[in-house]
């Protein structure tokens, strides 16, 4: 008897789409699809990873979300930024802000997700890269850590919303294989066993 498979067709629509609105909200391409219950785990476990490393990197005096900024001044180059832009639109205000620093604007929203100011330079309200590690402690290290694991989770949920669902078949026995199996199950019609009467030795 051979092995019956069930194929579960996954309409994964426009898989470039997908993956571009899974980035730009984690799980948003998945409720695209229709795979809701993918999409909610994805929302939930990443971009909840994502805001409690928001809320450890900062405080109501040094301002929020402190450890997500976009700098690249030398002596300051944040890389940890390239992971955290996988989460996608939640990252916005980190380009915005930085863009507002460059242009020697006052950052918005106190200061959200803005980078730190260099070091010898004094900004009202804006403090220093020495400043936040120094008051935050090793918060601001655990909560760059959280939105970088966010990040990279969410490149993973990318690429499901890309290619779909890994489905394994079984392995089918090739006819050979299914034949010598059939032939060492069965006895041959003229063998008898050597310990049975009329049997020659």
């Amino acid at each position: 008897m051979s092995d019956q498979t069930t194929h579960i067709r996954v309409d994964l629509k426009d898989p470039v789409l997908a993956a571009f609105l899974a980035w730009l909200v984690p799980g948003l391409g998945h409720f695209y699809q229709g795979r809701l219950a993918k999409g909610a785990l994805f929302f939930i476990t990443i971009l909840g990873t994502f805001i409690t490393g928001v809320y450890l990197g900062g405080n109501n005096e040094l301002g929020w979300g402190r450890v997500v900024y976009t700098s690249w001044r030398e002596g300051d180059k944040r890389l940890p930024f390239l992971c955290q832009i996988g989460v996608g639109l939640p990252c916005m205000p980190a380009l915005i802000q930085a863009n507002r620093v460059r242009s020697q604007k006052t950052p918005l929203w106190n200061g959200f997700m803005a980078p730190p100011v260099p070091e010898g330079q004094q900004q009202p309200g804006q403090p220093t890269l020495n400043r936040l590690n120094k008051e935050l402690h090793r918060f601001f290290e655990l909560g760059t850590v959280y939105t970088m694991v966010a990040g990279l989770l969410n490149v993973l949920a990318i690429y499901d919303a890309f290619s779909g669902p890994v489905i394994v078949e079984p392995r089918r026995k090739e006819p050979d294989e299914e034949d010598e199996a059939q032939n060492e199950a069965d006895p041959k019609p003229d063998e008898k066993p050597a310990n049975t009467p009329g049997a020659t030795t």
